[in-house]
């Protein structure tokens, strides 16, 4: 099992955060004129399993959220259910739902 930190890319033609070897990765789209990320789905392949990979996409995704000022929309069960649950300081960065009628 590598024990160094695992590379996250920002593929931004292709609206994903991937592994350097594009085995794993986050999809996403943008709303609102790029105001709004909608993470659509995360995937992993069953051969990384179990390493963390969901997280560390997740992590590289809503820190580039917070820090260009876009909220999450956590379309994707993996963040709705597993990743912002288990990491609830990431709920500042989420829209509102007070919000989401107007996309």
């Amino acid at each position: 099992m590598a024990t160094e930190a695992t590379k996250i890319v920002w593929n931004e033609r292709e609206k994903r955060f991937e592994t350097e070897d594009k085995k794993a990765y986050l999809q996403y789209q943008l709303r609102n004129d790029g105001k709004v990320m909608d993470i659509i789905h995360t995937f992993v392949p069953s051969s990384k399993r179990g390493l963390g990979l969901a997280s560390h996409l997740s992590v590289a995704a809503f820190n580039h959220a917070q820090s260009n000022s876009i909220s999450v929309i956590p379309t994707c069960s993996y963040i709705s259910d597993t990743f912002v649950p288990r990491n609830p300081a990431w709920k500042s960065v989420l829209y509102s739902e007070d919000l989401k009628s107007s996309i």
